[in-house]
């Protein structure tokens, strides 16, 4: 499944066409038509639909086969469950899965949808690809991610999430110590002019707000291990924002300093070093708030040991 971001107001069909993986409008016209376009969770098939600006757009990967839940062939990924009720589960991310299929992916490539098929056949409950993930973590991100059990769940997580009624935290172990050592960085995101994989704080007619509040646990001369609160969720949020105060997290091949290479070669650190910590929620199952804490994965607690903190 493609994910997508609309930056302005315009048709559908106009939108998709020139995307990665599409290209023509024809065949924008063709997976709308056919049911494998959402828009912020709902199905849409009508190729005039109008957009508007930060509008989350996915596309179902069809695959070759032409099944609706893209030829995912179920895989026991070993994947942690930290919650599950009715509606819902929090699964701890392991790190190297992208959270879905993506055009540029080597052919045969397990991601985190493959391990929620093969979790749902063991469950005896429907998997519709497009109906299961809430939110995003980065392919080398670990920690607490939200998964729907049903479309009507789906939809009302994800409008806690477009509300901004959930708390998401993180860890991130980053180059230097942040001074001062508690704040907010309040400072748009958009995509990097000069490199379309990347996000920058430069602001463009493009950007978007975006907000995270951080808090220093322990520091020493070389890193800091902190605490960021997110009150928004932009693509590389936490990467790009901790690096546009100078700290980067070691271990960040795209938002690295010279500082943070450093770091992380002096130090050998192995892997990103950013973990979705703690989410809380409402359950839409019991309607009651749901905290949940993933435990920090070997790589993380690997880096923390040998760059000197202790926790």
């Amino acid at each position: 499944m493609a994910e997508y971001e609309s930056s302005s107001t315009g048709r559908l069909d106009l939108f998709l066409s020139g995307q990665n993986g599409i290209l023509s409008r024809a065949k924008a016209q063709k997976i709308i038509k056919d049911g494998h376009v959402q828009v912020n969770g709902k199905v849409i098939t009508k190729v005039a639909f109008i957009l508007k600006e930060g509008d989350k757009i996915f596309v179902v990967d069809i695959g070759e086969s032409g099944k609706r839940d893209g030829g995912l062939e179920p895989t026991d990924l070993g994947l942690e469950i930290l919650y599950e009720d009715e509606a819902c589960m929090v699964i701890n991310k392991p790190a190297g899965f992208a959270v879905h299929p993506a055009s540029s992916m080597e052919k045969g490539e397990k991601t985190i949808l493959h391990g929620i098929a093969f979790i749902f056949g063991e469950l005896d409950i429907r998997f519709s690809p497009d109906a299961v993930l809430v939110h995003r973590l980065d392919k080398e991100t670990t920690g607490c991610l939200l998964i729907a059990k049903t479309t009507q769940a789906h939809a009302a997580l994800q409008k806690q999430f477009e509300e901004r009624t959930v708390s998401k935290k993180y860890l991130a172990l980053v180059a230097g110590a942040p001074q001062p050592a508690n704040a907010t960085i309040d400072a748009p995101i958009g995509r990097n002019l000069m490199q379309r994989t990347m996000m920058s704080i430069f602001k463009t007619s493009k950007s978007r707000d975006a907000k995270t509040t951080y808090r220093t646990i322990k520091a020493n001369e070389d890193s800091a291990l902190i605490e960021c609160d997110l009150h928004t969720g932009r693509t590389h949020q936490v990467r790009v924002h901790l690096s546009s105060i100078g700290h980067p997290i070691l271990g960040d091949p795209k938002y690295k300093s010279p500082l943070s290479v450093e770091v992380t070669e002096e130090y050998e650190i192995e892997g990103l070093c950013l973990h979705a910590w703690k989410l809380s929620f409402v359950t839409p199952d019991l309607n009651i708030k749901v905290s949940t804490e993933a435990s920090l994965p070997p790589l993380l607690i690997k880096a923390l040991e040998r760059v000197g903190i202790d926790l």
